[in-house]
Order: structure tokens, then sequence, then C-alpha cells
């Protein structure tokens, strides 16, 4: 379960022994969306007991970023699906599990991901791939892969690391190259991180909110452009910056016209554009095919990590080990979880980098 919602105390569940809500329905806050746009409603839901292969979590802290901010405006036409509960960024503790949950128990601390790991397949077998054949990320689902049905309910309806991999994994950014990051939210600035932990010897951030700007330098960002304070466009400001181009460019804004620009940002012959931006319009690419002759560029889902095998070493090596990526910066806000509109109006504002959801 990954949403906005926090097991009620008086539901008897505890850490470890004596869990007495297992197999049982129980009932929980949520904050729900009962239409596009409309304001978050702090309602009681009833969440199903989980089934094979299922866990249900309770939640103790969550955060929004702008995917959420996309499905809560309904601009994707495949999501278009309410009322809602939204929400993939958590931390929480294990509640239950169902049958044949082998590698989890009720009490360990765990945080939830969108991109799935069974560890069988031939995707997850191969170092080629973090998409795996059965679990891999669906935008488009709104049902459980088991049964094609819901586990909340609201009223009797229903309720339905990634930049540092970016820059580690897909560009794997190497020592002393030059980096172009276009639009430093939190997922930009994460690709910052990655590219000075990488020891990126340039690394240019465009944004038209230079308040942004204060913030991407403390996440190693060397050089900034507004493309408001320029006549000409922006990937010619950044190759010259660059002298002749960028190793690596990062669309991390979901514009099309932006991608574009920082596809062409990049060095001719060897330049790569990763994407990175949610893109809900059904507009194509703005590239002609023989533009690629010159450059190149790929997506990034969940940072290229594995989930299950891979995460457990990056935290224990780059959360808590001696070279830490910093966490902290990315935490500008703090609000109890019934402040939700608040935090997607700081977030919508750009006010907001990650708002910090206590439950």
């Amino acid at each position: 379960m990954a949403g906005f919602s926090s097991d009620d105390d008086s539901n008897g569940f505890h850490d470890g022994d004596g869990n007495k809500t297992a197999g049982k329905v129980i009932k929980c806050k949520a904050a729900v969306v009962w239409a596009p746009g409309e304001p978050f409603m702090m309602e009681e839901i009833e969440v199903e007991a989980p089934r094979r292969l299922e866990v249900r979590l309770r939640i103790l802290f969550t955060s929004i970023c702008h995917t959420d901010l996309t499905a809560w405006m309904g601009e994707n036409e495949s999501q278009r699906v309410f009322p809602r509960v939204l929400g993939h960024e958590a931390a929480g503790v294990v509640e239950s599990i169902g049958e044949g949950v082998e590698d989890l128990r009720p009490g360990d601390r765990v945080v939830p991901v969108f991109n799935g790991e069974c560890g069988d397949c031939a995707a997850c077998r191969s170092s080629k791939t973090n998409l795996c054949c059965g679990f891999a990320v669906d935008p488009n689902r709104s049902v459980m892969r088991s049964d094609g049905r819901v586990r909340f309910y609201c009223a009797g309806r229903d309720g339905v690391r990634r930049g540092v991999g970016a820059a580690w994994n897909a560009a794997n950014v190497d020592e002393g190259s030059k980096v172009a990051i276009f639009g430093l939210g939190a997922v930009g600035l994460a690709v910052a991180e990655g590219a000075r932990l990488r020891g990126a010897a340039q690394i240019i951030g465009v944004d038209i909110n230079t308040d942004k700007f204060v913030k991407g330098r403390e996440m190693g960002i060397t050089e900034f452009v507004n493309p408001q304070d320029y006549t000409k466009s922006v990937h010619e400001v950044v190759r010259e910056l660059s002298k002749g181009g960028v190793d690596y460019s990062f669309e991390c804004s979901g514009n099309l016209d932006v991608l574009r620009q920082a596809f062409l940002s990049t060095h001719k012959g060897w330049g790569l554009t990763v994407v990175l931006g949610i893109h809900p319009s059904p507009r194509m690419l703005p590239l002609h095919p023989m533009e690629l002759f010159e450059r190149k560029m790929v997506a990034s889902v969940f940072g290229d990590f594995k989930p299950k095998s891979q995460l457990p070493d990056i935290i224990n090596k780059w959360i808590i080990g001696a070279n830490k990526i910093n966490l902290d910066g990315f935490i500008t806000h703090e609000l109890p979880f019934t402040e939700i509109n608040q935090a997607f109006q700081l977030l919508s504002e750009g006010k907001a980098l990650r708002c910090l959801l206590k439950l």
C-alpha cells in the first residue's frame, strides 16, 4: 500500500508479535481526491487484507512530487480515475503479509517503490534492464495485478530514487565530464547530486525559477541558466558555456520543447540525453531521425536501479556510509498529514522540493 494514509491506533496494530489486524479489513485515514483538481478530503477508508504475494503497510511518512500533481489534475487521459488515494513516495512498517510472502514480516521497516522486481524473470536476471517482466512500473494501472480489483474503499466507493540513478546508471557520468540539467525540481537536483558524487567538472542548471539556484548550488551545480535572460536558444547558451556542448544532459521537466533544447545542448558525436520528466501530452518527440546520428537519447525509470536487489547496497554505501548523498537538502518543508493541500500548493507554486508529511 503506497498512499497518503495511516492506520488509526484504535485498530490495535502492534509492530512485530501480537498483530491483531492480520487477515482483517482495517480502517485508516486517507487523503482522498474525488475529482480532478479538487482539494483533498481527509476520509476514513477501509483497506482489505493482503492477498497472495501482497503486503499491507502502515505508512508513517510520505511526500509528494510532480507526478502526483499531474495525477491530481487529471492531465493524463489514461490516469483520469477518480476518486483516488495518491502517493508513491513513503516510508513505513509492514502491518501484515499475504500468502507466499517469504522475505518480509510484520514490523519490518520498509520503503515502498513503484517499480517491482520478482528476481526470477529474464529481465531481473539481466544486467541490461531494471524493468521486471511481471512487476515493472505501469502508470496506467489502477487495480491490483492479482485479481483486477482495488483494496481501498471509501463511503462504499473504490479509492484507488530516480535522479541519482539516472546520473549513475542511465548516463554513467564519469569524472571530469560536463553535465546540463533542465528543470531543477527534486529530480533535477538529485541528478546534480549524483553527478557531483561522480566528480563531474561542470554542472549547468537550467530553470526559469531563480529561487532554485541557491539550493542547486548546495547540490553541486556550478553554473545556472535562466532561459528568460537570453534572446538566443538555451541550447546555444549551454554549448557556449561548455565550449562545444555537454557530455550529458538530463530533461527533468516533462516539457517536449525543453527536451529538444536538452538534446541539442549535448556535444556532437558522443552527447547523451537522459529523459526523466513525465510527459502526459500526446505530442511526439520533436526530433528529426537524422539528428540521432549526431547524438543519443535514452529514458530512465527509477534511476535504472533494481529496487529489491540493489537499493539495500545503495542505502548502506551512500546514505549510511561515509560518502553520503545529501538527502536532507531535498526536504524543504515539513507539515502534518492533514495539511496535504498546503503541501500541494507549495509544490505547484515551485516553493518546495519535497514536503515531508508526518502522519
